[in-house]
């Protein structure tokens, strides 16, 4: 079995002992909501803290890496939007669910520990640059398309009410302060004292792992129901398009090879929760945000294993 074929299903493999400890009933779905709060809340933060702190970014040219990212993801969402509300008909609020679904990778729970796994710490250093912009742009288009496709047309939120909104959720999210304050911390050139040193690596080395088993969990919580046509449609385009519009922008802005196999990998990756928040958020697609997640992610099993492959053969 080659390094690759291992880490992918040595990764997918503690999702599916996490999803397997709530189909069995060993464990609740209540302890899941738990170990995810902690992972993303705490052990997460931390680990990117220490990647601010220690990553050598020079060579991951951020402005070509965000615009290869984020042209994936907007392809993605506008695919997702249009086949939602063109192919079957739904409103502009599932419309903007099904972007979301198509196009929001699950960047933390899944993307941290895989990428730390296939890449490395430096592969997770890039990602990290990612997750940066990631968090408050995707948050930001959220608020804006929720208000353009909301219930309450008639009573639209003032500009500086979701102005003020949006900067309270990216001053108080976890990931955003990890990252801030690990930047502060490399720019003020001190080191981080041996006891504190100690404490950040023990809680940042439990963030994958933990972070997986969570994720399994969280798959027993909302599973399948109604309708699957639209969501397997939306996770066709998750896991082929994003990925593929993502390895042609690295082809032609030039990214170096392992800046660009962290931006397809990232595309490629499947969605993670935000769609279906989201959903509940709008009142409307929460069983096609949780067919499509749990779709998904059962299927970048192998779709994964594939992009890797991809990259590797064409980037070195």
């Amino acid at each position: 079995m080659s390094p690759l074929t291992e880490t992918v299903l040595f990764v997918f493999g503690l999702i599916a002992l996490g999803y397997l400890s709530g189909l069995t009933g060993y464990l609740s779905t209540q302890t899941g909501d738990s170990l995810s709060a902690f992972a993303v809340g705490v052990a997460l933060p931390l680990l990117l803290f220490r990647t601010m702190i220690h990553a050598d970014f020079h060579g991951a040219a951020p402005w070509a890496l965000w615009a290869t990212y984020f042209t994936s993801v907007i392809v993605a969402w506008t695919a997702g939007h249009l086949v939602i509300t063109r192919a079957f008909g739904r409103d502009g609020q599932a419309g903007v669910v099904g972007g979301v679904a198509t196009s929001f990778s699950n960047l933390l729970l899944l993307g941290a520990p895989f990428m730390l796994g296939v890449f490395g710490q430096e592969g997770f250093g890039i990602l990290s640059l990612i997750i940066a912009i990631h968090l408050p742009s995707m948050m930001m288009a959220s608020i804006i398309l929720f208000e353009v496709f909301g219930r309450h047309k008639n009573d639209p939120t003032p500009p500086l009410t979701m102005a003020r909104d949006f900067l309270r959720r990216i001053g108080t999210n976890p990931l955003i302060i990890g990252v801030f304050f690990g930047l502060v911390w490399r720019f003020s050139g001190l080191s981080l004292p041996p006891l504190a040193t100690r404490l950040v690596d023990s809680l940042a080395g439990i963030a994958g792992p933990l972070a997986l088993f969570a994720m399994g969990l969280g798959l027993r919580k909302f599973g399948i129901s109604g309708h699957v046509a639209p969501a397997a449609v939306l996770s066709a385009l998750k896991l082929f398009l994003m990925p593929a519009v993502a390895l042609l922008m690295a082809w032609l802005l030039g990214l170096p090879p392992l800046s660009a196999k962290v931006a397809v990998a990232a595309a490629a990756l499947p969605s993670g929760v935000n769609s279906y928040l989201i959903a509940t958020q709008f009142g409307t697609g929460q069983a096609l945000a949780s067919n499509q997640m749990t779709i998904a992610t059962v299927f970048a099993v192998v779709t994964t294993a594939f992009w890797l492959m991809v990259v590797q053969a064409i980037f070195g």
